[in-house]
């Protein structure tokens, strides 16, 4: 039995962002259309740490894959990553596995091209600037995904410390078609004349007051998972549709929208399927919420794999 080993350079090559967002479309469509069976997420912990268990097939396409995400916070000590993940790609016919990935750098694409895909479908058109919270893997990602669907001329670029957002800033200027970036001092400057606002934090409370967003703005919330921490505070939350990658997940998971009782007015895949509508007006203030679903990974994983036997990536090993 053959099983391809896909690395982190591998998926990064596989999966460049145009594609990543097409692959969200086709998961979140699905996902919607009730042609997904996505398992609880379980977990185990240990004396050190806790592993988490992401299993989804998707009928249509029939991906099928699982995801086991570890998070020891020993490990930095002993120079290893505190969260590491990997994914398992599996034959729907045989149940056999075909390929084992690096799921990190997955992870990361993946949650970078849904916020893609939403600001695609909710932004204005001509949405040019970017408020950015945060300064890590995925406010990397957030902001790839974005300038793939947006020509961002300007970037409001906000961090926890100055250091991490100086590093990220001229990281950013030498990217392709790269905007300017503005690193600010306050949470007001950077929304005052945003576009789209992307919270990619660690923090538990709200990054920004909501009274201070123009209107038409899109703002695309991916850090708080946990129904005790939100990014985003309940002004914007009254003031926004807010749209959500699953109903489920989200009123299970995310505090930006428990903590204020708020309404999720359509998930992204009814959008993508036409049951729901796009931007409604200019003036709307749009918001996405995410907090990750299982089939986002599984989708993801197939495109990969589907390029790596096309472009002959990896290592084939014998089992």
């Amino acid at each position: 039995m053959q099983v391809r080993v896909l690395s982190a350079d591998d998926v990064q090559m596989a999966l460049p962002m145009p594609k990543a967002i097409e692959a969200m479309k086709d998961a979140f469509g699905q996902l919607s259309a009730g042609q997904a069976t996505v398992p609880l997420r379980s977990q185990i912990s240990t004396d050190k740490g806790v592993t988490l268990f992401m299993p989804a097939y998707l009928h249509q396409s029939q991906d099928l894959a699982i995801k086991v995400v570890s998070i020891y916070d020993d490990n930095p000590g002993r120079d290893l990553p505190r969260i590491a993940a990997t994914i398992l790609v599996l034959d729907p016919e045989t149940g056999l596995p075909k390929a084992f990935m690096d799921g990190s750098r997955l992870t990361a694409i993946r949650t970078g091209a849904v916020g893609g895909l939403a600001a695609d479908l909710l932004s204005r058109r001509d949405s040019r600037t970017v408020a950015l919270f945060g300064a890590g893997v995925q406010a990397r990602s957030q902001l790839k995904a974005v300038m793939a669907v947006r020509n961002i001329a300007r970037v409001n670029l906000m961090s926890r410390t100055r250091t991490s957002a100086q590093k990220l800033a001229s990281e950013i200027r030498t990217w392709p078609n790269a905007p300017a970036v503005n690193l600010v001092a306050t949470s007001h400057q950077a929304i005052q004349d945003a576009d789209i606002v992307i919270t990619a934090t660690t923090s538990a409370v709200p990054l920004f007051d909501g009274n201070g967003l123009k209107p038409g703005t899109h703002i695309t919330a991916v850090g708080s998972y946990t129904p005790e921490a939100r990014e985003v505070d309940s002004v914007t939350v009254q003031r926004a549709r807010i749209i959500a990658d699953s109903r489920e997940a989200c009123l299970m998971e995310a505090g930006d929208i428990i903590i204020p009782g708020a309404t999720i007015d359509a998930e992204l895949g009814e959008i993508v399927n036409g049951e729901k509508p796009a931007r409604q007006s200019e003036d709307e203030i749009t918001f996405f919420k995410s907090v990750g679903v299982a089939v986002q990974d599984a989708v993801a994983a197939a495109m990969v794999l589907a390029e790596a036997e096309a472009s002959a990536l990896g290592t084939i090993v014998e089992l």
